[in-house]
């Protein structure tokens, strides 16, 4: 399909589509901040439309505040805020949305330019439904997610739910690239490697894995479980790891589980991708290739030590403070996406067999 996309005309709508990876990584880092200040439950409605704005008077302030001192976060773990403390957090929410719904502006507007120039070939309606599709997908999973933290006893959002909502902003992020990687990069460019593609796929598989554990490590704050390094908490493999009596479930509420998984993951992935650079360096194909073949390892070894860093500096954290912890979970969200594009780009790259 890529001789049939990438042409002149095509190229106004790559770059439209690359300023969407982009305003995606973004609100994606808005949510970690989001949920690192603990500001996702803030807001304890979903209004499309009428939440674009912020309160603009003291008097909707107050409302928005009593509407946020019904929830059982305020009642069990910020009882003590005041009106200000409820502003800060309730900003990083509405910032989030608000993000959101400019990324829906930026994809509606060109969309219906680019409609009436016809730069829409036949072959770019199907991934355009998709991209849509994945957009409202998006947003209904962080509205479950939001209201899974507002009734009985729960003062955050369900992990599993977070989870969800982080690996769908992923999967839409990488789409979009993959989109216009499809308008933007010629057959000629690609490398014919069968192996080395089928080893790609097992890689991404594996880091799925990998970025669902992450939020969990995020939903349950695990981090601080074991602040510890190369051990945990003075074991190779730590107690209670099963601690839960109902047993499978110790893999999504068990922080010492999760936090054992996701150390494990990380030195799987960082051993499977140093293979895989071996093996694309033994492999010849274009400069393109060849400019970017380096960028996974290189990526999954900054990961790995921003891991490290994150978990050795959770001992800082300071409730409703930003501090040293904070940045390095956010680089380290950060980094995770950057990695997950370069495996993408190399599943894009390098393919099974030459195209018709």
């Amino acid at each position: 399909m890529t001789n049939e996309l990438t042409d002149r005309s095509s190229k106004p709508v790559a770059t439209w589509l690359l300023i969407g990876v982009g305003m995606i990584i973004v609100q994606i880092l808005l949510g970690g901040i989001t949920r690192l200040t603990g500001s996702g439950l803030s807001i304890t409605e979903w209004n499309v439309v009428t939440g674009t704005l912020p309160p603009m008077s003291e008097q909707q302030w107050f409302t928005e505040f009593e509407k946020y001192r019904q929830t059982p976060q305020f009642n069990l773990l910020n009882f003590d805020f005041t009106l200000k403390d409820f502003k800060f957090i309730f900003f990083w929410e509405w910032f989030h949305r608000f993000w959101a719904r400019l990324i829906g502006v930026v994809f509606a507007v060109p969309f219906i330019i680019f409609l009436i120039q016809r730069r829409f070939k036949p072959a770019m309606v199907k991934p355009m439904i998709i991209l849509f599709l994945l957009g409202a997908l998006q947003g209904a999973i962080g509205w479950i997610m939001v209201a899974s933290g507002l009734t009985g006893d729960a003062i955050y959002v369900k992990p599993t739910k977070l989870a969800l909502h982080f690996i769908f902003a992923l999967g839409l992020l990488s789409y979009t690239f993959w989109f216009a990687m499809e308008l933007l990069v010629p057959d000629k460019k690609f490398v014919i490697s069968r192996s080395i593609r089928n080893f790609t796929l097992l890689i991404m598989a594996v880091l799925v894995v990998q970025l669902v554990y992450g939020a969990f490590m995020a939903g349950h704050k695990a981090a601080t479980a074991a602040p510890t390094w190369p051990d945990i908490n003075g074991y190779l493999f730590p107690p209670g790891m099963m601690g839960n009596e109902h047993g499978l479930l110790n893999l999504v509420d068990n922080k010492i589980t999760i936090h054992f998984i996701h150390r494990g993951l990380a030195y799987i992935l960082l051993g499977l991708v140093l293979f895989l650079t071996l093996k694309l360096y033994k492999t010849p194909g274009s400069s393109l290739y060849n400019k970017t073949r380096w960028w996974p390892l290189l990526l999954v070894f900054i990961q790995v030590v921003l891991g490290l860093f994150s978990v050795l500096t959770s001992i800082k954290i300071i409730p409703n403070q930003w501090g040293v912890f904070e940045w390095m979970a956010q680089l380290h969200q950060f980094v995770a996406m950057l990695l997950l594009l370069s495996l993408v780009w190399i599943l894009f790259i390098v393919r099974s067999k030459a195209a018709n």
